[in-house]
Order: C-alpha cells, then structure tokens, then sequence
C-alpha cells in the first residue's frame, strides 16, 4: 500500500465545513466573521505518552482528544484538525481501529479531519487543532483575579492512578489492569470538557487545561496571571476508587498525576450561581476547591484553614519531558 492509497482508505472524508480538504498543498478554514481561530498541536510519542501496544481504537480518540481539550481551555468551538502520522510500517488492522477511534471523537466533537503527513518511521502521533472564539471572548491563563474561587472539572488522578497499575502489572509480567474500569476509561478515552469551556465564557476569568497535574497547571495560571492561591486540599474532587487509596497515592495521583484533561479555572466570587449554571447546561460536575490570593506561591489547607501536613516525603511534581 502506498502513502496516498493509506491516506485515501483510512483518512479522507468529505468536506463538512472547511473550504478546502484533504487533497491539495495546504487546506482552507474561514472562521466566521467577528472570530478568531485558536489552534494547538500536542504530539504524542509511542512508549513516551502511550504504550505502543495498547488499544489502537483508544489510542485514535486520545490523540484528538488531549487537542481538545487544549481548545476547551479557551472556551474554542472545535472546526478542524490536521494528522501527522509516523508508522513503523503499514499495519491495516491497527490502522482500521486507530482511524475509528480518532473518527469517534471527531465526529463526538464536530471536528474534521482536513489535511497532515505520514512516513515511516518510529510510532509517532501529532495532531494540531484549530478552533474558533468570538474576539475577545477567549478564555486565558492571565486573566484571574485576586479574590475569585478556583474551581476544577470533573474528578482527577484516575488516569494517573490507572496508568501506575498498568505500569506495576507490566513489570509483573501482566497485562490486565487491575483497577476499576472508570480509571482505565479515564486513562485511555478522557473526555474533552468542550461544552464546559464553551459556558464559561464571560464568566470565567482565565483556565488551563489539567494535563500534567493540578498543583504544576495551577501555577502556570498562577504565573501567568502574577498571583498565588490556596486550595483546600481536601475539596479536591476524587473518584471513590481513588478515595480508597492510602493518602500518600491518593494526593499523588490527584495533585500531581497527570492525564486528566479537566478544566481548572477561576471566576468572581459573585458568579458563582452562573458557573453552577454553566455546570449544568454543559452536563459538567464542578467543584469549588479554592481562592486566588494577592500574594504568589500556592498554599494547601485542611478543613480549618490550617497548613495542610502531606504525607512524609511526598512531592508535588507534575510531568515534565525533561525533568
């Protein structure tokens, strides 16, 4: 099979709402008047973001799925999206399943597929997303203020929790994850909070996707927006299989684990009626976990407001490529 005939069975499809597809030197995108296109690329490397012989159907939907999420932090509507793939060699099985899943969330997100690249080479994903916001309407990470409430979508840590068993049973020489199916889904198929993003807008003051853990993400937000915060350590939102860990996983996993795509995001302490509105038009659990201070740095407290105690020797450090 050449290039172009693998292009033509497994990714061309017909125009939905770009002016120029799949097919030609560059594709063609016309935001609608009054809007600007916000665009983001992640790559994901195989061994690195993903085992390289895991489910190739979850793997296509992850792909687009964390580009996603990138434009939920800006409360973006999803237009289009560009493929470039590098393959080991031509494997139609596994591309049959990766095509469908990366289909899957595409058309879940009314996102197309509109041009990219494939060679071969070692197993390599990357995915840019371009989406659209009304100017000036963007959500940002500088945009906080002190006072507003810090709030998170969602649960977090599952992914980070499901991804150490998957870890621990391969070195044991198994390949079945022995956690609950709710982690696992959150490892592999995490859901992009599009509809979130897109209810915030004008109430939210900044947001950040949740990635690389909640206390790192958090602090970008924090620098960009030249404040600090401080969060109740125990309003956290965690799913009841991670509740059951002992602490020093559970804190692990839901501060500094990584994998979730959630939302994390401020607003005025006065919206705070209009962000539970936005949680329930969008179908999104939000909980409120904290406030933006004046001064820089981000602090944890218990339930009394005193200096939360982690467990002995735990470290909140989030994932770095290169730390």
């Amino acid at each position: 099979m050449t290039e172009f005939e693998l292009i033509a069975r497994y990714f061309d499809r017909p125009v939905q709402r770009a002016r120029l597809g799949i097919g030609d030197d560059c594709a063609l995108l016309a935001p609608h008047a009054g809007h600007e296109l916000a665009v983001s690329t992640d790559m994901l490397v195989a061994d690195r973001h993903f085992f390289s012989d895991g489910d190739p159907a979850a793997l296509g939907w992850k792909s687009l799925a964390v580009n996603l999420s990138d434009l939920a932090a800006m409360g973006a509507q999803p237009l289009a999206f560009t493929l470039a793939l590098a393959l080991p060699d031509v494997d139609e099985e596994w591309l049959s399943h990766f095509a469908g899943g990366l289909f899957e969330c595409a058309q879940r997100f009314d996102c197309e597929l509109v041009g990219g690249d494939t060679t071969r080479g070692p197993l390599n994903i990357c995915i840019t997303v371009f989406g659209e916001v009304a100017e000036g309407r963007a959500l940002r990470r500088d945009g906080a203020k002190a006072c507003d409430d810090v709030w998170v979508s969602g649960v977090v840590g599952d992914a980070a929790l499901a991804l150490a068993r998957a870890r621990a049973a391969r070195v044991a020489g198994a390949r079945d994850l022995a956690i609950h199916d709710a982690a696992r889904v959150a490892l592999e198929r995490p859901m992009p909070r599009i509809a979130l993003g897109l209810a915030l807008r004008g109430i939210a003051t900044s947001a950040i996707d949740v990635s690389d853990g909640l206390a790192q993400d958090l602090g970008h937000l924090l620098a960009a927006s030249k404040l600090g915060a401080t969060l109740g350590a125990c309003s956290v939102p965690v799913s009841e299989t991670l509740a059951r860990e002992g602490d020093d996983v559970r804190y692990r996993c839901a501060l500094a684990g990584g994998d979730d795509y959630q939302l994390c995001f401020t607003a005025p302490r006065a919206r705070r009626d209009a962000v539970e509105d936005a949680s329930r038009k969008s179908a999104t659990r939000v909980t409120r976990v904290g406030v933006i201070d004046a001064d820089s740095g981000l602090r944890f407290v218990d339930a009394n407001g005193a200096d939360f105690r982690f467990p002995d020797g735990l470290t909140l450090h989030g994932f770095d490529h290169f730390a």
